[in-house]
């Protein structure tokens, strides 16, 4: 198995501490995703990729019928017991268990990039109603936040950071034009030792060997301790969601 296909199933096994200290999306970034549809109505919404449900339980929250679909049997499971009133299927973006045009939006949260986007956009344009949206969101520490940019140089381990670049989602003939907007969101951390726990749910962690991974773990833990706005205590970490929409098209 190569690096990109070990990162993309290395979350299972941390399933449990994914759901617990990933951020979550705000519900500005969800509402201007689905404007295009212009309705207030109750709509079908397929969250692809949906992991512990860190999206999904935004989706319900505000009222949408929702279908999760995540490849990922622990993840799926711990989505299933966090949130409730959700269809839950096993699937991936490039074979999507949904019937064709039964649905009025796709969400993605911070997945895109594990796609496969020459299988997956005309999977996700087969079950899309036209007209429907495809939301693709991104969520991210803050670029302007300084000690962060610091402390991601603390926490480098021999596995690179997969920085996203959301503008690589492709051009496809099913959609229109991709529409973007940047959100501000707040990730609430109780101590320094939960947000090392945040950054060890990440891939680029999940893949090292424990000893590197308990060095890191060192150097993140010594950071946060020397400075002020982390060494005790809750601290917000400044985060930004980029939201990017495309509306299916008639053919």
């Amino acid at each position: 198995m190569d690096l990109h296909a070990r990162r993309a199933d290395s979350f299972g096994a941390q399933a449990e501490a994914y759901a617990e200290h990933r951020p979550d999306y705000p519900v500005a970034a969800i509402r201007w995703a689905l404007e295009p549809l212009n309705t207030s109505e109750r709509l079908e919404v397929l969250d692809l990729a949906a992991g512990t449900g860190k999206l999904t339980a935004g989706l319900v929250a505000e009222g949408h019928r929702v279908t999760a679909v995540e490849p990922n049997e622990q993840m799926l499971s711990e989505l299933v017991r966090r949130v409730h009133d959700v269809r839950a299927l096993p699937g991936h973006a490039e074979h999507i268990p949904v019937p064709d045009q039964t649905v009025d939006a796709v969400f993605v949260g911070t997945a895109f990039h594990w796609f496969d986007q020459v299988k997956a956009l005309p999977e996700i344009a087969r079950v899309l109603r036209p007209g429907g949206v495809l939301a693709a969101l991104w969520i991210s520490p803050d670029p302007d936040l300084e000690w962060y940019t610091e402390f991601e140089r603390a926490s480098a381990s021999s596995v690179e950071s997969q920085r996203n670049n959301p503008l690589d989602v492709m051009a496809h003939p099913s959609f229109g034009a991709m529409e973007e907007k940047t959100f501000p969101h707040v990730h609430r951390r109780d101590s320094p030792e939960a947000l090392i726990a945040t950054v060890n749910t990440h891939s680029r962690m999940l893949v090292v060997d424990e000893e590197e991974r308990a060095s890191i773990n060192a150097k993140m833990l010594a950071f946060l301790r020397a400075r002020p706005e982390t060494s005790n205590g809750p601290f917000d970490v400044s985060m930004v969601v980029e939201a990017f929409r495309m509306v299916r098209v008639s053919e």
